[in-house]
């Protein structure tokens, strides 16, 4: 972890506290001197996280929220705001995955995935950026995409589309906020080892083939891409000036490939290359 103690003296909120990106990237932000907001709706998870960073000397405070609730991120907002002008770092992390088919997935998983992915970066930019803005000291606003926002795969819709939202929002928003010197960055991540995959709801197709789960863990872990490295790339990226920030290879490789060989970028992704 890097040594640079300059968040000394800033506040930090995260969501999606209690494991993958999220506790890593608060290990990071401690390590760099930040006072932490930690936000999650596993109180267990969120309070090891707490433990961990506090045992780094600064200070942790946890907050049992579902960031899909307006009501319950507007309580946040008031305690958070009852301590801190405004938090100097939002990172909009939180998030949910799920797989399968178009046809055959029920609206409920669109609710379900868009009330977390999508509505808890709106919640979260809705009830923080404003404080920032009238603070008039600047900050810097981080929200979770992935991969998946970058080029879609007939595998996973539900997710690729509540992911592109994100990315558009956060380019809105990036226009918006510069007159205020608050960067906005979209965080892509790729191919990372955490326990989303282990967590994936399946949907459509997917939901009736017996070995998907197992194989997307087994293809994961393969991998071996720890979510330390992409908290790293976030820290990195709250000290800079905002942009879209694909994280391992497999991103990047989307994000040129996308532009310069879409029709490439397509047949990997959904399959259809020879193997």
């Amino acid at each position: 972890m890097t040594t640079r103690r300059d968040f000394d003296g800033k506040c930090v909120l995260i969501t999606g506290a209690a494991s993958g990106i999220g506790r890593e990237s608060a290990f990071a932000f401690a390590d760099a001197g930040a006072t932490l907001e930690l936000v999650d709706v596993d109180r267990e998870g969120l309070e090891r996280t707490a433990l961990l960073v506090r045992h780094l000397g600064v200070a942790a405070t946890t907050h049992v929220v579902d960031v899909s609730s307006a009501s319950a991120m507007q309580a946040l907002a008031d305690d958070v705001h009852a301590r801190h002008a405004a938090v100097d770092v939002l990172f909009n992390n939180a998030g949910v995955g799920c797989a399968g088919s178009f046809v055959g997935t029920e609206l409920a998983m669109w609710d379900w995935v868009y009330a977390i992915n999508v509505k808890g970066v709106i919640h979260g930019c809705h009830f923080f950026v404003p404080k920032m803005i009238e603070r008039q000291r600047g900050g810097h606003v981080l929200n979770m995409a992935s991969g998946a926002g970058l080029a879609a795969s007939k595998a996973a819709p539900v997710y690729s589309t509540s992911k592109f939202a994100v990315v558009g929002l956060s380019e809105a928003l990036r226009e918006e906020l510069a007159p205020h010197g608050i960067p906005v960055t979209t965080i892509c991540p790729g191919v990372i080892d955490t326990a989303i995959i282990q967590n994936l709801r399946l949907s459509g197709d997917a939901s009736t083939d017996a070995g998907y789960r197992e194989r997307s863990q087994r293809f994961y872990s393969r991998r071996a891409y720890g979510a330390e490295r992409v908290a790293q790339a976030v820290v990195q990226a709250a000290r800079g000036q905002g942009g879209l920030l694909p994280v391992s290879p497999e991103a990047w490789i989307t994000y040129y490939g996308k532009r310069f060989a879409p029709g490439l970028v397509r047949k990997l992704i959904n399959g259809e290359l020879p193997r």
